[in-house]
């Protein structure tokens, strides 16, 4: 149960939906915000409440190109069978990388810890594929996972706040164990927006307690977006070959927009929400991320099944696929029907200069392009978001610590006592007035809660995405992701613009996100979504949509962009 937000702030106006969704809550227009230009340069961390890097970010040299970069799982496994690697050498290059970027050099930091028995591991998965061959295509691939997902290993989980320092998860999250299963390294935990970014309206995303600043790979002083900011800024920046984010409104999406990735939201469901740090079990899940479709597809082979912990997993509609690689086309465009969303256009003149240029590029590709297709409930369902959330925050995290034991807080209103007590720590730029409105509410049977959570489903769903895509007969509905990265402001927090990530995340429907091209040097991404359980046409379209455009483009660590 559980998953990421994004920069948020969101109530009935669109002023004070862009405020929640700035931290966290929501994704919507969180989701990717536009640079503020001509405002301040990132405010640097204070020198003692938080782990943060040391000032001024050094430019990496560049005339030495990593050796991985941009490397992908099928290249991997090729320089597995000609003996040019082996998941052993492929371990220490990234552990290094990591030291030399991440915590050296540009000071990206992404990585909030490295695991301590990544090598064994990996000795371990070499040996055995010398004696009884690969598991898969992820056999002895090191990945990162974000700091929100349980492993019952000697590394913490603890969602970036100091409350669950010192104590540990008794067991892998579903999705840990999945990934182990099919031979993946668990490199280590990434940053995020500390409680994925639920915990203030007023946040900046990257950023935790425990973790402190997370940066933009792209330019430095930008924001890598949350709450997935590590998983981002950590895969874009070649630190693993590819690396597990969480959402519940934006949270894979945007930080896959801002850093330039492929990123897949699964239908809730499709991916076990067990032994993760919850926000919301009506929209929370974890999803993959990678710096191309077919690697995020690998991922997602590993990631899904059933859990008897989880029982959203069993729906009888889910259809899972334990190799979605077969779905991938690169003429996948042609026929396809493509609903342009509109309504989620028109935050930023450069990116729909973009899209409508690549919509005709869609076309030419033997799209059909149905413009617009606009989605008439959206906007109505912001209020009735927030409050589900604010109630299975309450709810889910609770549940979550009872069991998870071993930390010393048992619920919500003990974390908001211990950020109290630590406020030189863990409120340092902005406090915690989200889980302040959410200790307040009451259980999930209460009145309020229960007709919110109808409202959503029936705005989000039936009004909603089900109801354009069956108007206009659709394989999928299309947005600009958000805009491009926008300059990290510890002391006002995040200023977040646009994005499309609301629909789907409220009805818990499937959402992909593919670098769509570059603004001023900034990533932007193209999001392709519709219906429960539509994975295989999503990957399918934004497979071919990336090999159209083949947009992707490795980061510079520039220190600030010249506009």
């Amino acid at each position: 149960m559980s998953t990421d937000a994004l920069p948020s702030k969101f109530n009935s106006n669109s002023n004070s939906r862009r405020n929640f969704l700035r931290n966290g809550v929501t994704a919507t227009l969180a989701t990717a915000a536009c640079p503020a230009l001509g405002s301040a340069r990132v405010a640097g961390l204070p020198p003692s409440p938080s782990p943060a890097p040391a000032p001024g970010p050094a430019v990496v040299d560049f005339k030495k190109d990593f050796e991985l970069d941009e490397i992908t799982i099928d290249d991997i496994q090729k320089a597995f069978q000609s003996g040019q690697h082996s998941s052993r050498s492929l371990t220490e290059k990234y552990l290094a990388r990591i030291q030399e970027i991440d915590k050296a050099g540009p000071r990206v930091n992404s990585v909030i810890e490295v695991n301590p028995d990544a090598l064994q591991i990996a000795d371990a998965l070499d040996r055995e594929r010398k004696e009884k061959g690969p598991r898969g295509p992820l056999h002895g691939i090191p990945v990162l996972i974000k700091d929100n997902i349980d492993t019952g290993d000697r590394m913490s989980t603890t969602a970036g706040s100091m409350a669950l320092v010192g104590s540990s998860a008794p067991s892998d999250a579903f999705v840990a164990a999945q990934l182990r299963k099919a031979g993946a390294v668990i490199l280590g935990k990434t940053n995020l927006s500390e409680w994925a970014n639920i915990r203030s309206g007023h946040s900046t995303s990257g950023w935790s307690g425990r973790g402190g600043l997370t940066r933009n790979p792209y330019a430095l002083d930008r924001n890598p977006c949350g709450s997935s900011s590590g998983t981002g800024a950590g895969v874009s920046a070649n630190l693993c070959v590819a690396g597990v984010g969480t959402e519940t409104d934006g949270s894979v999406v945007c930080p896959s927009s801002a850093n330039g990735l492929a990123g897949l939201k699964p239908t809730v469901g499709l991916v076990s929400r067990s032994g993760i740090i919850p926000i919301s079990h009506s929209q929370d899940t974890s999803g993959p991320m990678a710096r191309t479709v077919r690697d995020v597809a690998i991922l997602l082979g590993a990631m899904a099944g059933a859990d008897p912990q989880d029982p959203a997993t069993a729906d009888r509609q889910r259809k899972q696929s334990a190799d979605y690689t077969k779905f991938l086309d690169p003429a996948g465009l042609k026929g396809a029907r493509l609903g342009v969303v509109r309504k989620y256009f028109g935050f930023n003149d450069a990116v729909d200069k973009l899209m409508n240029t690549l919509l005709d590029e869609m076309k030419r590709a033997g799209a059909e392009i149905i413009d617009p297709a606009d989605i008439p409930t959206i906007g109505k369902f912001d209020d009735s978001e927030l409050t589900v959330l604010l109630y299975e925050l309450k709810a889910d995290l609770a549940a979550y610590l009872v069991r998870r034991g071993g930390a010393s807080v048992k619920s919500l209103k003990d974390v908001i006592d211990f950020n109290e007590h630590n406020r030189d720590r863990e409120m340092p730029y902005f406090g915690q007035d989200t889980f302040l409105k959410s200790e307040q509410k009451g259980p999930l049977s209460t009145k309020e809660y229960v007709d919110a959570l109808a409202l959503n489903h029936q705005l989000s769903r039936a009004e909603g995405i089900d109801f354009v895509v069956d108007k206009f007969k659709l394989d999928a509905l299309v947005a600009p992701t958000g805009s491009p990265a926008w300059l990290t402001d510890l002391i006002n927090g995040d200023h977040a613009t646009g994005g499309s990530s609301g629909a789907a995340a409220v009805a818990g429907y499937p959402n992909i996100n593919v670098t769509a091209g570059f603004l001023w040097g900034l990533p932007v991404g193209i999001s392709f979504f519709g219906r429960a359980w539509s994975e295989p046409t999503l990957l399918k379209i934004a497979y071919s949509f990336e090999q159209l455009t083949k947009a992707r483009q490795k980061p510079r660590f520039l220190p600030t962009i010249d506009v």
